[in-house]
Order: C-alpha cells, then sequence, then structure tokens
C-alpha cells in the first residue's frame, strides 16, 4: 500500500512539470539571397535540473534538401521563475538554391523525452542574371604580378622620414632662437672735454673753492700741479702724473715755447718747495701761478681735436657664451634647412624617376 502511495505522489511531482516544458524556433527572417545566411533560433523551457539536449547537426549538413547548416552556438541558459529556465540554441543556415523550402520541426529531447518546435517557412530568392548578353560578364582574371618594388622605394621612403626628423629638429632650434634674448652690445659715441677744457673746468673749481687764499697752501698747489700733470698727459701723450716736475719741463722742451716753460718751471718749483720743504707763499704769488697756468693752458691748447669718444662695452662671460650659443643655433639651423630641401630635392627626382 505504501509503495501504491508513493508512485501516485512522484506521478503527480513529475506530470505537472513535464506538462510545462515548451519547445519554440524563430527565424530572423523568412526571406533572403542565395548564399545569404539566417539564424533560427531554437528555445526550451523546461526545469532548471533538466537534462537538455539540442538537435546537433555537421557542418554543411542538410536540415532540409537545399538548406544546410553552417555553425551552431553554445547552448545557453536563463534562470526563470518557479524554478523553471529558458535553454537556448542558435542555427544559422543558408542555401544556393533559390524557391520556397519548409523547415521541419528541431525535435529537442528533455529528461529522455523528445519535443518538436514548429514547422518554419523560408525563401530564397534568387538574382536575377541577363543570360542574353553574356558577353557583358567578364570571368576571373589571373594572378598579376606586383609592380611594386620595396627594394626601389626604400630609399626614398628612408630619405622623406629623416627629411621629417631633420626638419622637427631645425624646427625646435629656430624657436630657441626666436624665443632667446639676442645680447645687443651698442656702440655708445660719448661727447668729451677737451684736454683744456678739462684743465679749465678743473681751475674753475679752484676758484670757486678760494684755495687761492687758503692757508692750507700744500692742497693748493697739489691740486693745480695735478690739474696741469693731467692736461699735459692729455695733450702731449706721455706719463706726466708719474714724472717729477724737472722730467716734465725736460720732456716739453721739445714741443712747447721757452716762455711758457718758464713761467710752467717757476710754478712747479714753488709748488715743489711748499709740498716737500714747507715753504709758505704770499697771496699775490699764488694768483700769478694760477694765471701762469692758465696761460700756458690757453697758449698749448689745441681746438681741433675730435669732441666725441667711441665707447664699446665689454659683454660679460655669460653674454659672451650666449652669443657664442646663438650663432651655432643659427649655422645649425641653416644647415639643416639646406640638408632638407636637398633631400627633398633628391625624394621628388627618385619617385618621378620611378612612376615614370
Amino acid at each position: 500500500m505504501k509503495k501504491i502511495v508513493a508512485f501516485i505522489l512522484l506521478m503527480a511531482t513529475v506530470l505537472p512539470l513535464s506538462a510545462q516544458v515548451s519547445v519554440e524556433a524563430r527565424i530572423d527572417s523568412i526571406e533572403m539571397f542565395i548564399g545569404e545566411q539566417v539564424h533560427v533560433t531554437l528555445t526550451v523551457t523546461a526545469g532548471d535540473k533538466a537534462n537538455v539536449a539540442f538537435p546537433v547537426f555537421k557542418p554543411q549538413q542538410m536540415v532540409t534538401p537545399g538548406v544546410e547548416v553552417l555553425s551552431s552556438t553554445e547552448t545557453g541558459k536563463e534562470p526563470l521563475d518557479n524554478g523553471m529556465a529558458s535553454y537556448s540554441r542558435i542555427y544559422t543556415l543558408t542555401s544556393f538554391d533559390g524557391k520556397l523550402y519548409y523547415l521541419p520541426p528541431f525535435a529537442v529531447t528533455v529528461d529522455g523525452k523528445q519535443y518538436k518546435s514548429k514547422s518554419l517557412a523560408l525563401k530564397v530568392i534568387e538574382v536575377p542574371v541577363d543570360t542574353a548578353n553574356v558577353d557583358k560578364f567578364f570571368g576571373p582574371k589571373g594572378v598579376q604580378d606586383n609592380p611594386f618594388s620595396w627594394g626601389d622605394w626604400s630609399l626614398p621612403f628612408w630619405l622623406s622620414v629623416l627629411m621629417l626628423v631633420l626638419g622637427a629638429l631645425g624646427y625646435y632650434l629656430y624657436v630657441r632662437l626666436r624665443t632667446g634674448k639676442p645680447v645687443i652690445a651698442s656702440i655708445k659715441v660719448v661727447k668729451r672735454l677737451l684736454p683744456h677744457q678739462k684743465a679749465m673746468k678743473a681751475i674753475e673749481h679752484i676758484k670757486e673753492e678760494k684755495m687761492v687764499q687758503s692757508e692750507n697752501q700744500k692742497e693748493y698747489y697739489t691740486r693745480l700741479t695735478d690739474t696741469l700733470r693731467k692736461y699735459i698727459e692729455e695733450r702731449y701723450g706721455f706719463s706726466a702724473m708719474e714724472m717729477t716736475s724737472s722730467e716734465i719741463i725736460d720732456r716739453l722742451m721739445a714741443v712747447a715755447d721757452d716762455k711758457s716753460l718758464d713761467e710752467l718751471r717757476a710754478l712747479f718749483r714753488t709748488a715743489d718747495l711748499v709740498k716737500f720743504a714747507k715753504y709758505s707763499t704770499l697771496i699775490n704769488e699764488n694768483d700769478m701761478n694760477l694765471v701762469n697756468a692758465i696761460e700756458f693752458i690757453n697758449q698749448t691748447k689745441l681746438e681741433n681735436m675730435p669732441a666725441e669718444e667711441v665707447v664699446r662695452p665689454q659683454l660679460t662671460t655669460e653674454q659672451v657664451r650666449t652669443v657664442k650659443t646663438r650663432r651655432v643655433l643659427r649655422v645649425a639651423v641653416w644647415l639643416l634647412a639646406a640638408a632638407c630641401a636637398a633631400i627633398l630635392v633628391y625624394v621628388v627626382y627618385a619617385m618621378y624617376r620611378l612612376m615614370a
């Protein structure tokens, strides 16, 4: 009795599940041209633990005469509600005969029991061919040799690459040359006072400071003789600042008037006595020596000496380095430009010969 009850319960469980198995076949297009492909999707709905076996076709096996199976995908599984699952597989079909085909039902085995899908239809459309004018159609051409030979084009190609690299390098150096600040060493023309003008200006300062009447006679005669020494040095071109008074007079005897030299000799003698022998002079003697100095300057001055001096500024070490770097960059840019132009001319000539 217990075995009968268990059998009844088992049948009550299995029968509802088997009744829920369904098989569906869908085709993505019912028409196609000869040689095209269509896809048939076969879907089985069964329990998620069911053993589902889809039909297996070998490559180029006919599903019906005139329609062959090219390939099929792996079985896919997607879980559903209530312990069910959806199993699917896609078959790729093709045909090379134009007609309407009847695709028989696909048989699927679920847990040892066979289920079939609905049948499908497929219409294969032929391509119209003008058989009356077959001369318009040409058969396949034979294999032709490739006229392109890498050995002929390799040199122009690599030279073109080299030209691009040199051009990029030249452009980079040109940008650096343009962005860098140039060093401009401008030559200045400076107006200068003539020797007698400088001397007269220094004497005017001595007058303004009233050093003639000053008690510090040593400073007065030092400044007066230094003014004369600088004038003589610039006027006659020898180092009067480093000579003694007698040496200066001896040098001037060959170029100056004897009378003016007598007054200058007396002035230097008085100045030496004041500076080295602590000799004291009177105010009128100081005035006379100042007048003698002015007379000597006026008698020996040159009015036609150039009043302008060209001053050439000295560059710093960094500026000299910058100038050299800019010169090298400029030469490099020109050389790279010339090289690129030469390569371009050769490449154009080589390509013209190859394509001629």
